[in-house]
């Protein structure tokens, strides 16, 4: 489902009710929560509906929150601040659009994550779990409400960094490992960004708030499909057999990331990325790991041994010297180049998103050819849009043997506006030779789309008129490209510094598009 959620505050250090006791890092578990083998929903007496995705009778969300502003967009649905009536708190509310649950699959999919994150819910660093509503059109799913945002942003926002603030990030991500793991259940896809912060404060939580692609772990079982996002994937789930060792392999990468700003494992197509994880080199050599601690990197080699049997375990990891409470990571100022690495990685650059949109309209025919067919072929109800039935059944056609996981990713990853659907313009842009996208002209082109009077600079002005027409123009937004992509910092964009940020994927570590 993957949306960004958000909470009224730091949740107490205590927990109400009974902890098992085998080892310190054991989570509470809150007796009062529906027990494990009675999911969300499956009422044991009445009010069971075999026609809903919940099980639940439908009711109205309204009757219990006041739905308030858009918080944002998502390929489901939308995700929006809403205020409990009963006591004024505020939680965040992701409504799902059922039209976009499409295969029996996707409501499965959907049940299951309400199931997880009602199972989780209660413990320290997940996001609390406060209910879920199902209507005719729509399921919502209401929980706490992280107003502290994503887990780069803060870093990058404090401006100084060090090894022991690395270390109780990432002693917060093994935890969440360890809590899912101690109750049965599979993450399969931890990456920074489905980890925010539970409010502004300094000493905020990290929660973790996307369990989408979460499965409850059966026993014995091999997991084969290959399901998570490029850079974080474990080398067995490449190879389809898999178990709960790669939530680890997982966090191991964010701690590589954590500590240099790049990825381990990098290339500029996402094939490339999965053949540098199954060959398994990791650089230490590079800036800044000359100067990181023998300790730290001791931790990063154990989290990312290929073998997952010889893997270092989620308890093994709490109580490595490095991570501990009051263990023995420095306090010594990492080098300030980290942080300008983990800005370029964080997110794809909008601008670049947009900018090359803008190319694919320009294209000439000739460059698209094939393109065009291939796009009528697939759109089967002449809609002008693909959709996610649509383009599995025609990659089916082409002969395409993905799994449903990777047609989903495929989707998402072409669906640039979030809409659950792909125009013309999107598939075109998904599917061109990058190389092509970048030739001289093309780039110029689309410069004199955001230069809009001509003048040889991309204003502040000119860029949030371009980007409000695309839907992607918030404040934020705006001012992070403009820091991001002007290099010499006079407050708007040129054309060389347009060039280098739409080259710069291709060619440098931490830029991939």
């Amino acid at each position: 489902m993957g949306c960004c959620l958000s909470s009224k505050g730091s949740e107490p250090e205590e927990h109400i009710g009974h902890v098992h006791n085998h080892n310190n890092h054991e989570p509470f578990v809150n007796q009062s929560k529906t027990p494990f083998h009675q999911p969300y929903g499956l009422p044991e007496k009445h009010g069971h509906r075999h026609d809903t995705i919940t099980g639940k009778p439908f009711e109205d969300v309204r009757k219990h929150y006041t739905i308030g502003k858009e918080l944002g967009r998502g390929q489901f649905g939308v995700t929006y601040l809403c205020t409990e009536n009963s006591s004024g708190l505020q939680y965040a509310c992701k409504s799902i659009s059922k039209r976009k649950l499409v295969t029996r699959a996707d409501k499965e999919d959907m049940k299951r994550e309400i199931q997880i994150m009602q199972h989780l819910s209660g413990q320290a660093n997940i996001v609390e779990f406060k209910g879920a509503y199902e209507d005719k059109h729509w399921v919502h799913v209401v929980m706490e409400l992280c107003a502290g945002g994503e887990l780069f942003d803060r870093i990058i926002a404090k401006g100084h960094y060090s090894e022991r603030a690395a270390a109780s990030i990432c002693r917060q991500i093994v935890k969440v490992v360890h809590i899912c793991s101690f109750m049965g259940v599979m993450h399969r896809d931890l990456k920074p960004e489905n980890f925010l912060l539970s409010s502004k404060d300094d000493k905020a939580l990290l929660k973790a708030t996307d369990f989408g692609l979460s499965v409850f772990i059966e026993q014995g079982k091999v997991y084969r499909d290959i399901v998570g996002s490029a850079y974080y994937v474990a080398p067995e789930v490449l190879r389809r057999s898999y178990g709960k060792e790669v939530d680890i392999w997982s966090a191991g990468v964010i701690l590589y990331i954590l500590l240099s700003g790049v990825p381990p494992f990098w290339a500029e197509t996402e094939k490339g990325i999965f053949d540098a994880i199954l060959q398994g080199h990791i650089d230490f050599e590079s800036n800044p790991w000359p100067s990181i601690s023998s300790s730290a990197k001791d931790l990063v080699r154990k989290m990312l041994t290929k073998d997952p049997k010889k893997r270092i375990t989620p308890t093994q990891v709490l109580e490595h010297p490095w991570l501990k409470e009051g263990g023995n990571a420095s306090d010594k100022p990492i080098d300030s180049a980290v942080l300008s690495r983990m800005k370029q990685f964080r997110a794809m650059n909008k601008l670049k998103k947009l900018a090359l949109k803008v190319i694919a309209e320009n294209l000439s025919e000739e460059e698209i050819q094939g393109l065009k067919a291939m796009f009528t072929n697939m759109d089967t109800d002449n809609s002008g849009t693909i959709t996610y039935e649509e383009l599995r059944a025609g990659l089916q056609r082409l002969g395409s043997k993905l799994t449903e996981a990777e047609v989903r990713q495929l989707m998402d990853a072409a669906d640039v506006d979030g809409n659950g659907t792909i125009d013309y313009i999107e598939f075109i842009t998904a599917t061109m030779h990058r190389h092509r996208l970048e030739r001289d002209e093309h780039l110029y082109k689309a410069f004199q789309y955001f230069d809009q009077d001509g003048s040889g600079y991309i204003t502040r002005d000119e860029l949030e008129t371009a980007m409000k027409e695309y839907g992607m123009g918030d404040e934020a937004t705006i001012k992070e490209i403009i820091s991001e992509v002007d290099t010499d910092n006079d407050g708007r964009i040129n054309y060389e510094e347009f060039c280098t940020m739409m080259r710069s994927g291709t060619q440098q570590q931490g830029k991939l598009f």
